[in-house]
């Protein structure tokens, strides 16, 4: 199986990470940050929002299943791609609408995509378009955040509507053992 990586920032990686976790032909999924200029930075100082990076999920998916083009319509319909450095009541750069390419297909392709949804939205896309840079995993009680803490109160009021959204909207890219 030949593989290849996305990176997206969408606001909280948390509910970025719970949307594709169920979206088939995703075959991992991580948190972390990318874009900043500090080295190794923990989840404290992206909060501070001085380093520059924003909250990421790095995917691993099987082209082969699904498409990068999918990938990111999943992506601008999960996420409000038209506030900048916010989604909801979360403000920040490291909030920010990002696709970080790692080929000069992907790049294409988000240019595309953009230029798509720029018809969907009532404002303009915000969404920065930028090389893949240095990544760093997020700290382990960031993975599969939801899934092991669905009652969590920022989970079950900005998470879950976001996850049952997806689920509504793509019902043919629900994963099987997610149905």
């Amino acid at each position: 199986m030949t593989t290849e990586i996305a990176t997206l920032g969408g606001g909280c990686f948390w509910c970025t990470e719970a949307v594709f976790q169920q979206m088939k032909g995703i075959t991992a999924i991580e948190s972390g940050y990318t874009g900043g200029q500090v080295a190794n930075p923990s989840y404290e100082q992206i909060c501070e929002g001085t380093t520059g990076h924003a909250e990421v999920v790095r995917l691993t998916f099987d082209p082969a299943v699904v498409s990068f083009r999918e990938i990111l319509e999943v992506f601008f319909t999960i996420h409000d791609p038209t506030t900048l450095n916010r989604q909801g009541n979360d403000v920040g750069t490291q909030y920010r609408s990002v696709i970080y390419y790692h080929t000069p297909e992907q790049q294409d392709m988000a240019r595309h995509v953009m230029a798509e949804m720029a018809n969907v939205w009532d404002a303009p896309i915000v969404t920065e378009l930028s090389p893949a840079e240095t990544y760093y995993k997020a700290e382990d009680y960031h993975q599969n955040y939801f899934r092991q803490n669905p009652l969590q109160g920022y989970c079950a009021f900005i998470v879950a509507p976001k996850v049952a959204k997806f689920r509504q909207t793509f019902r043919d890219k629900i994963r099987a053992d997610m149905s």
